[in-house]
């Protein structure tokens, strides 16, 4: 439950409709209870049993001159307009206490809206900006369909849980404590009997509830299971099909749908249970109360001097009691909502309190411009107990070329990686003219820097836009020109809508080297002075290979560039080649330089059979 009342401050800015909500709620209960307590006195005149007092009770506030009162009120009545005027206006006034009674229900629900749409929004805004500012690090650990989850079902569920705590917390408390107030003022007798027998049920209600959150946060883990399963089977569906695994990946797919809906049956039948359940018990209370209440009245038959109920305000008691039962179902079936609520709730805030890794200290520098050197001093890095690096120490001077070379899975992405600052080294320090990164703004030091991935990075969006991501209010004749550097112009001129072209999603419209050709374009707007080429060129065709190296070798003129490879071809002439083995620099130099040595880079230079 801590969780959820945590995920309710997401209600504190619509605090205003809240309360105006709580308004409404409340009219509404007192004008269904003015019309049902209408009820006995429309009873007592069609019966002839109403108490006659002729004179105008006196004296302080208490149940007895309430009731007086309003015995007092129905003599006048009847005395001056007649007993079938008076009820008239009786049934004028249930008529229209009964109208504005669900006039302000309506209102009520109405401004709910507004909370309900904003709280989603916000809830969703939330998670999102989070997950923004987490390093990359929590997202390697966690499945893209899990947060999918957590962002969609489990934020439909709070929200729903939510409002329907939002719409009982006022409203059917106050029903159930003014229709108790009104019930003591007809029979303290029989409302005692009331608070007897409704803990007993509230008890019962209540264990059925807990089970139903364990059931739900099981079948949230497992809705995000299956959105996993979507979306690594769409991402795969090429492999799937070229290795004919369809029937394969099917029924390891129908076996998630299994188990869902098995815990899904197991929540549905808890939660069926909770409407009859309720029902049932408080049709035993209700049994009760008229078993009393009617040997009440029969003992007042019998004694009429010791009378406590008459038989209209014992119909009375019963009409009203009858309302109370469906505010206390009402109650209980939004208790089983806060619960399946709850388990959502668990998991969102598990991201809304995920510690944040990568953090930007309070009085962060500002850095505008790259002018030295980036210095990797005594280097470590530790990924979920492995040593990745290890005590690197290497200096990469403004203007040079660097090339990290070296087995799949050495260190080498981390170490470009850490001059981002998608991680925070654990051990030594990582200088950029001086100073250590941790001590920049994040927005400057990235902002410094150009990153061209093996896997073109692109968004669902057109051509122009997804070069310039990033640029406020980007010229589009640069834009043109970063396209022209990367050799992507000639094929973005092809497009019918040319620049506004949309890519779809990933850029699944356009071959490998053209969305490499892009990631290049969007590099050269940015205009970074700190390049990362990470495997560029490693996916491509030769002729794409050919175009890409261009556009490469355009884009790394003139700055400070850290080139990743494979393949020792394109990286020969770089200032420096730095040979990284188990987390490790082993060697370091120009082509020749290594050649001469005679060592690691030399084994891999004659295993690509180079000359």
């Amino acid at each position: 439950m801590d969780s959820f009342y945590k995920i309710l401050k997401f209600a504190y800015p619509y605090k205003r409709m809240a309360l105006l909500n709580a308004l409404l709620n409340i009219l509404s209960v007192v004008f269904g209870l003015f019309s049902f307590t209408l009820v006995i006195p429309m009873l007592g005149i069609l019966f002839d049993t109403h108490q006659s007092i002729s004179t105008k009770p006196t004296g302080e506030l208490s149940i007895d001159w309430v009731k007086d009162s309003i015995s007092y009120w129905m003599n006048s009545s009847i005395e001056q307009l007649g007993p079938s005027k008076a009820l008239a206006y009786i049934c004028f006034g249930i008529i229209l206490a009964f109208f504005l009674k669900n006039l302000t229900r309506y209102l009520a629900q109405y401004t709910l809206v507004p909370i309900r749409t904003g709280i989603s929004r916000d809830l969703r805004r939330a998670l999102h900006t989070k997950m923004s500012l987490l390093s990359i690090a929590y997202f390697s650990e966690k499945r893209k369909g899990d947060l999918m989850s957590r962002m969609t079902t489990d934020v439909n569920q709070v929200e729903a849980s939510m409002m329907s705590t939002l719409g009982l917390i006022v409203r059917d408390p106050v029903n159930i404590i003014s229709s108790i107030f009104l019930l003591v003022m007809m029979s303290a007798k029989l409302t005692l009997v009331v608070f007897f027998l409704f803990p007993i049920a509230a008890f019962i209600i209540g264990n059925i509830g807990k089970s139903l959150k364990r059931k739900s946060r099981k079948g949230q883990v497992q809705i995000a299971q299956i959105l996993s399963a979507i979306e690594e089977n769409i991402f795969g569906l090429k492999v799937i099909k070229a290795f004919n695994a369809e029937k394969q990946i099917n029924r390891k797919f129908e076996e998630e749908l299994e188990k869902h809906q098995n815990i899904m049956s197991s929540i549905q039948r808890r939660r069926y249970l909770a409407s009859p359940m309720s029902e049932f018990l408080s049709t035993m209370v209700m049994v009760v109360v008229i078993w009393y209440g009617g040997n009440l009245i029969f003992e007042s038959q019998l004694n009429p001097e010791n009378s406590s109920l008459s038989p209209q305000a014992f119909i009375g008691f019963i009409v009203i009691f009858s309302q109370i039962l469906p505010p206390i179902k009402s109650l209980s079936q939004g208790y089983y909502s806060i619960q399946r609520g709850s388990a959502s709730a668990e998991r969102i805030t598990e991201i809304l309190e995920a510690e944040i890794e990568v953090k930007e200290k309070d009085d962060a520098l500002t850095i505008e411009d790259f002018n030295k050197s980036i210095q990797f001093k005594d280097v470590k890095f530790t990924y979920t107990d492995k040593a990745v690096l290890k005590n690197i120490n290497l200096e990469i001077k403004k203007g040079q070329t660097i090339a990290l070379v070296g087995q799949s899975g050495g260190g080498k992405s981390t170490l470009a990686n850490l001059i981002a600052r998608y991680y925070d080294v654990n051990g030594g320090s990582l200088e950029i003219d001086g100073t250590d990164i941790r001590d920049y703004k994040l927005a400057d030091l990235r902002g410094l820097m150009g990153i061209v991935t093996q896997d073109a990075i692109l968004f669902n969006d057109s051509i122009f836009n997804n070069i310039a991501l990033g640029i406020d209010n980007p010229d589009p004749a640069k834009v043109m020109e970063a396209a022209k550097i990367a050799n992507a112009h000639e094929f973005i001129s092809k497009f019918e809508k040319g620049y506004q072209h949309n890519i779809g999603d990933g850029g699944h419209k356009l071959s490998g080297g053209q969305k490499q050709r892009l990631s290049i374009a969007r590099a050269v707007m940015k205009n970074p002075p700190i390049l990362i080429l990470d495997e560029a060129t490693s996916a491509l065709d030769t002729e794409s290979e050919r175009l890409v190296q261009d556009a490469l070798t355009k884009l790394m003129a003139n700055r400070t560039s850290i080139v990743i490879a494979h393949r020792l071809s394109t990286i020969q002439n770089a200032d420096k080649i730095v040979v990284i083995i188990d987390g490790e620099v082993v060697e370091q130099g120009s082509h020749e330089e290594l050649l001469q040595l005679e060592g690691k880079y030399h084994k891999l230079h004659h295993m690509q059979n180079l000359k």
